[in-house]
């Protein structure tokens, strides 16, 4: 199984950069996906997961401003970021997961997720 993320780069804060990711090896259709941000010297948090159904869940960091949407037939899940800060520099991981979660806590947590891409770095020049 691989997930393979895309889309990252040098941004300013205008920019409204789209980030990918592509499942390979099994299907994720009726399963979790999500994005995880991880900054220097930072844990790896929480950025937003949707379920099969669609229903997206986002840290409040990001409510408003970014946009998880996923396309089961695809296998891929993105991330449509949009009023960029500095504090959203990271490395930015999408996940999924082989199980169902059936609370909103499990969606936040990243050892629930069992397959993760290689991250694809977010810069924001101030």
């Amino acid at each position: 199984v691989q997930l393979q993320a895309s889309g990252g780069g040098l941004m300013q804060a205008w920019d409204s950069p789209r980030l990918s990711c592509a499942a390979s090896g099994r299907t994720f259709s009726t399963y979790p996906m999500a994005w995880f941000r991880q900054a220097p010297g930072k844990e790896r948090e929480f950025v937003a997961a949707m379920e099969w159904t669609g229903s997206p869940y986002y840290a409040d960091s990001v409510k408003g401003r970014f946009t998880i949407s996923r396309d089961n037939a695809k296998n891929t899940v993105d991330l449509q970021m949009n009023i960029l800060e500095p504090e959203d520099t990271a490395v930015y991981f999408c996940a999924a997961s082989a199980t169902k979660f059936y609370t909103i806590k499990a969606y936040q947590t990243k050892t629930y997720y069992d397959y993760w891409g290689q991250g694809t770095q977010v810069t924001v020049s101030s």
